[in-house]
């Protein structure tokens, strides 16, 4: 009778055990920190960055991206402490095109409204170009230019120039360039090959970006979405994907500890719209993360349990949100 009831015990607690386990429950034993949540990112965007070296006495020089996009640079241009520079420069260079290297990487389309609120963005690209003489960083006193095959999002003369700036939240927020104020800006035009190529100029290093603002002529709201437990903004975030429009990725920008939940809170979202909103953070160095199919509502809280999770890798969170229709 004894070792029936001990069996019996031994049952029990191990029924008990399987059903908190980790994949039925809303909390794990492990919780990343927000270190280890920026460290998959920024191995993400370290993985996209291309390296290239021009040398200052040939003056203009076109690099070549992996995806064909040529980058004119003047190196007669560039300085150091106000003095010009000889020899070999390093320049780093990141392309992004598709809402799944933009969630890894964090570099959302996000633009600043005149009157301050964001709304999403479609892009016909975002870049990364900066230039450093022996890990120091140099100045450009002129333009630079970059072409950009149009078939890489898609032909758009609505197309306008913008500057990426990193918020106090680590956000990267995009404020549209003012043209009038320099020779800056993006033009669509015919290529000899019979494409057509964005012609961008600008003259800064940094992020810039060729979009325009999604257009929608209906009501739109805020909406809400609650992660598991142990989740925050600094160690996971969530992020929205408008069905048919792979070029561009939003996200839900602020978070209030007090509810658990994170915002979009300039109610700028579409109201039946047919989206996928994703809930992203890390687990021993890979991602976990869950895609929901959605249509918005007006006020909408979308809520992710644990056990709707995945963990894969970067590659295959990449796929996975490219896949999305």
């Amino acid at each position: 009778m004894a070792n029936r009831f001990f069996m019996m015990l031994f049952a029990f607690t191990m029924t008990f055990t399987s059903c908190n386990s980790d994949d039925d429950s809303n909390s794990q034993s492990y919780v990343p920190s927000s270190t280890a949540f920026n460290s998959i990112r920024q191995a993400a965007l370290e993985d996209m960055t291309q390296s290239f070296q021009i040398d200052a006495v040939n003056g203009m020089t076109t690099l070549t991206s992996a995806n064909g996009v040529e980058i004119d640079i003047d190196a007669s241009c560039l300085t150091l402490s106000g003095n010009a520079v000889t020899g070999l420069i390093d320049i780093e260079y990141v392309e992004v095109f598709d809402g799944g290297q933009m969630l890894v990487t964090d570099k959302t389309t996000m633009g600043k409204l005149p009157t301050g609120d964001m709304a999403m963005l479609i892009s016909g690209g975002e870049f990364y170009i900066n230039a450093t003489k022996n890990g120091q960083q140099l100045d450009l006193g002129c333009d630079m230019n970059l072409r950009i095959p149009a078939a890489l999002t898609a032909p758009d003369n609505a197309m306008t120039l913008w500057n990426g700036v990193i918020d106090n939240d680590g956000n990267i927020d995009w404020e549209e360039e003012d043209v009038a104020a320099g020779q800056v800006g993006v033009f669509l035009e015919p290529n000899p090959t019979g494409g057509q190529t964005y012609y961008a100029f600008f003259n800064s290093f940094g992020w810039t970006n060729v979009d325009r603002f999604y257009s929608f002529a209906g009501p739109k709201t805020q909406i809400l979405a609650g992660v598991p437990t142990g989740y925050n903004f600094g160690n996971s975030a969530v992020y929205l994907h408008y069905d048919g429009e792979g070029n561009a990725l939003a996200k839900l920008d602020t978070y209030d500890a007090n509810t658990g939940l994170f915002s979009e809170h300039y109610g700028q979202v579409p109201v039946g719209l047919a989206c996928h909103i994703i809930f992203a953070t890390e687990d021993n160095g890979q991602w976990r993360y869950a895609i929901k199919s959605v249509t918005i509502s007006a006020n909408a809280v979308y809520t992710f349990t644990l056990a709707e999770t995945t963990v894969g890798s970067e590659a295959q969170l990449v796929a996975a949100i490219n896949a999305l229709p």
